[in-house]
């Protein structure tokens, strides 16, 4: 008998005799396929694994019935010519099952808001996009048509072509006339027209689409929603595609927001800029290789800062890892010191859970996670059950009240102190009201560390500025003549210079910080808000007397003050002094403003100069120390808080790092106001190779005009190279709405 067999979707005929058996056989070496007819060649492969009869090379075989796999061991299906028919007609009902499956998929009308209301005028034609249809949208006679874009004849962009009196669009190749309004074209050659609303703010075309399944990627990114991230910063590219697509899903749902940055390390410092300013997770996005491996310096600054990051990067397929394939990188390796925890997400994870222990991670550790999203699985259909989770229950309340011993100490150190002084850092940010409240009542000044500028204002009777090789005589003064110091959520690096000499008592929610470098009096574990909070009401059941020092901080602040101004009116004739510029700056920048400052002489000369209002957030690059973070920072500072005035303090060597993310600051009209020192140099290296008695050299710089660069990127730029014209200028760029630069001509040696 003659049966037609479909193999590899090519039908062919084979001849079954009804009184033969027939061994099924996908070898591919059959001349009689699928059907096996005994002309298998050897691979010439003698493993140990083959077990066999018959003696000679082993022989390959995809049949899936040898007990043996992947060779033939001779137990191959047998089938009669019956079989054959029965097996066929088994195969016809398979097939008109799946078609009909396919023809009950779920589709979904989705509308899409192509164009702004009155954009077209009458007899206009306009090509948009509403998801991923090219649409011709048309006005005529007060009326909105909607059909697809391509010609039924050659495909032909009809939206290109003219429109008639009879409201036909004319196809640019070959003239077919193709109504605009319901698709209908010669011979019923038709094309699909679409529903179109005009709405309040816009028009909105209409799409029939499939509904797609729900993937992996989607009830991840759902559930870091969920967690609380609202930000994306990143690049998309060839392996994150299916990642980026839930991405996309979600920013149109107008549940995530997604910023497109130049280089990924802007990405990784953005992120921590967000962290810093609002204490809550970013994620950044990046591909495989070498747009993962450009994230670890900022990830590093968040880790030594300990802020909350989520780096999300995608990875090659799994089936070709291994062997050294384009951009493989054992990135799991690669982020395992830079991050807290990193995990990649295989076939049968717990998608779900995943994305929620990094955020666990994140938020409770305070630091970058990671997650690894090899590209097949990004796009892999989700569990019917895996649904998306939340943080509900999954964070504890982190205000720990003090041990009483603790407290007991404290109270005793203090109440035998004439003198004390209160040391804040960045960690102590929470729990300044009460901090504040506790030095108010003991008459003892509050320093900051220099990561902790502006948390009190340089105004207040009790502030003393920073403290430290960045900071004021102010803070050092008030430290030296103090015979008791309160340090909260401060770590004592060298930069910051606590004298371990003056009896102690050491307050952090960390206890690894607690005595971390040398001993302390009296260390205690517990939340900072809290613990200010009970030292004040212990120290009033004691009757504790104070003796305030506000008339010292006082005289001393006057003094500095003058001195500021003789170093203001310096004028070498190469630029203006910092002293003059933050005092121009301490008038001008906005009480509540965010300020994001680099790393150089222009950060020093910050600390030193610039007079906090107490309501303004200072963002730095701390532990790490890294140059280029300004501006990028910036960038993630806007984000989380677009309604507040967004300085940023950079100078030309870090600003030249990360000099394209001006275009990202423009394409999203982020509000920042860049303050540029230029100096020409790379100022701070210059100073340290003549403090070391080392010949100044490779520090000058060759920049461009900032100014015009600011405005060939579509921002403000503004040059400022006199003292006369600061207050214009910062004035000017502070009211500007988008991005705008000040490039200040400084003098190197001025700082």
């Amino acid at each position: 008998m003659s049966s037609p067999i479909i193999f590899d979707n090519k039908p062919q005929k084979i001849e079954l005799e009804q009184d033969k058996q027939y061994h099924y056989c996908t070898c591919g070496r059959s001349q009689h396929q699928p059907f096996c007819d005994g002309s298998h060649k050897g691979s010439g492969l003698t493993p140990q694994a083959f077990v066999a009869e018959k003696t000679g090379p082993a022989v390959l075989c995809l049949c899936k019935h040898s007990g043996n796999p992947p060779y033939c061991d001779g137990s191959h299906k047998q089938f009669s010519a019956d079989d054959v028919g029965k097996e066929l007609a088994s195969e016809s009902e398979s097939e008109a099952e799946k078609t009909e499956e396919l023809t009950q998929k779920k589709s979904i009308m989705n509308w899409y808001r192509v164009a702004e209301v009155n954009q077209l005028n009458d007899g206009e034609t306009l090509v948009v996009t509403a998801g991923v249809e090219e649409v011709a949208l048309t006005f005529k006679d007060g009326k909105y048509g909607a059909i697809n874009n391509a010609c039924p004849h050659q495909g032909g962009p009809l939206g290109e072509g003219s429109l008639d009196a009879d409201k036909c669009l004319h196809c640019p190749w070959h003239g077919w006339a193709i109504n605009a309004f319901d698709g209908s074209g010669p011979n019923g050659e038709n094309v699909t027209a679409y529903s179109v609303e005009q709405r309040d703010d816009g028009i909105y075309v209409a799409v029939e689409e499939e509904a797609v399944a729900a993937t992996v990627s989607d009830v991840m990114i759902e559930t870091m929603i969920n967690w609380g991230v609202t930000h994306v910063f990143g690049m998309v590219g060839h392996s994150n595609l299916g990642l980026a697509e839930a991405i996309r899903k979600q920013e149109l749902a107008g549940k995530l927001t997604f910023i497109g940055i130049r280089h990924e390390g802007a990405a990784a410092f953005a992120c921590s800029g967000f962290a810093k300013a609002s204490g809550k997770p970013a994620a950044c996005l990046t591909i495989a290789g070498p747009g993962a491996t450009n994230l670890l310096t900022g990830l590093w600054d968040a880790k030594v800062d300990r802020h909350p990051v989520l780096a999300l990067t995608g990875q090659i397929q799994t089936q070709v890892l291994g062997p050294g394939a384009f951009q493989e990188i054992d990135l799991a390796s690669a982020f395992d010191a830079a991050t807290l925890w990193s995990r990649t997400v295989y076939h049968d994870s717990d998608p779900a859970e995943l994305m929620s222990l990094a955020l666990k991670h994140a938020l409770v550790e305070r630091g970058p996670t990671h997650l690894i999203f090899p590209d097949e699985v990004q796009v892999l259909e989700a569990a019917a059950d895996a649904q998306a989770t939340n943080s509900e229950g999954r964070l504890a309340q982190l205000d720990i009240t003090p041990a009483k011993s603790s407290i007991d100490a404290a109270v005793k150190l203090l109440c035998h102190a004439k003198q004390p002084a209160i040391v804040v850092g960045y960690g102590a940010k929470a729990g300044m009201a009460e901090i504040i409240g506790l030095a108010e009542f003991i008459g003892a000044p509050v320093l900051s560390t220099f990561k902790a500028k502006g948390l009190i204002a340089d105004h207040h009777p009790l502030g003393a500025g920073v403290l430290g090789r960045s900071g004021t005589p102010i803070a050092a003064e008030s430290m030296t003549s103090s015979d008791a110091l309160i340090v909260f959520g401060a770590s004592f690096a060298n930069h910051t210079g606590i004298d371990k000499s003056i009896p102690t008592i050491q307050v952090d929610t960390d206890q690894m910080t607690l005595g971390k470098f040398h001993p302390v009096d009296v260390p205690v574990w517990g939340d900072i808000t809290l613990t200010a909070s009970i030292l004040l009401k212990e120290l009033k059941a004691k009757k504790y007397q104070p003796q305030s020092r506000e008339k010292q901080l006082e005289k001393l602040w006057a003094d500095w003050r003058e001195e500021k101004q003789k170093r203001a009116a310096k004028n070498n004739g190469k630029g203006l002094s910092s002293a003059a510029l933050f005092d121009h700056l301490t008038k001008a920048v906005p009480h509540n403003a965010v300020l994001s400052v680099d790393v150089g002489n222009n950060t020093y000369s910050f600390g030193r100069y610039f007079e906090c209002s107490g309501e303004q957030t200072v963002l730095m690059s701390g532990y790490l120390g890294s140059i280029g973070f300004g501006f990028p920072a910036a960038m993630g500072a806007w984000a989380a808080y677009p309604e507040r005035a967004i300085v940023c303090i950079t100078g030309d060597g870090g600003f030249g790092q990360y000099l394209a993310e001006f275009t990202t600051a423009v394409k999203y009209k982020m509000n920042i106001t860049h303050i540029l020192l230029n100096n020409g140099e790379l100022g701070k290296i210059s100073k340290e190779q003549r403090a070391g008695h080392w010949q100044v050299w490779q520090t000058s710089l060759h920049n461009p005009n900032f100014s015009e660069f600011a405005e060939n990127c579509g921002g403000l730029g503004i040059r400022v190279t006199e003292e006369g014209q600061l207050d214009e200028a910062i004035a000017k760029a502070l009211a500007y709405n988008g991005p705008a630069l000040v490039e200040i001509i400084t003098d190197a040696e001025l700082i």
